[in-house]
């Protein structure tokens, strides 16, 4: 499933549109990585993505 484990973003939904104007069904896809975090001193894998990974690194949760 793609959806991240902090911040709970996941898939968006839309439509392509050509020149002509056709209709066509589309996905945008958050960029998950897989991360493993210590979390009260037991390792922890997450799905984060990039922008949650900026945020706890900033924060100093993650090493960088």
């Amino acid at each position: 499933m793609q959806k991240c484990d902090v911040t709970g973003k996941g898939k968006q939904y839309g439509n392509n549109v050509s020149f002509s104007q056709r209709h066509t069904k589309k996905v945008w896809k958050p960029n998950l990585q897989n991360k493993t975090v210590v979390v009260g001193g037991k390792k922890v894998k997450l799905k984060v993505s990039t922008q949650a990974l900026r945020t706890l690194k900033k924060k100093g949760l993650i090493g960088a």
